[in-house]
């Protein structure tokens, strides 16, 4: 599995403008099948709640919040703390 193509697909669900599976697969350039690997890995390994809305056809997240996948440096404490 690559980062850029997790990336891709979370970029496309934010936007609920995903398609069909059938779709939603060429827009990200991977097979149908490893589409839904890559769901269920956000779904199972990063508990998001993806749904998929028959009518409108599209993924969506199904609850407000954020999944982050970038790096942030721990900060240094500069200060000597006094007791």
């Amino acid at each position: 599995m690559k980062i850029r193509t997790l990336v891709s697909i979370i970029e496309f669900i934010k936007e609920d403008k995903t398609g069909t599976p059938q779709d939603f697969s060429k827009k990200v350039k991977i097979s149908e099948r490893m589409l839904y690997k890559y769901i269920e890995l956000l779904k199972q390994e990063f508990k998001a709640p993806i749904k998929y809305d028959k009518i409108r056809k599209t993924y969506y997240f199904s609850e407000n919040g954020t999944l982050n996948l970038s790096w942030k440096p721990k900060k240094i404490q500069t200060e000597i703390e006094l007791h």
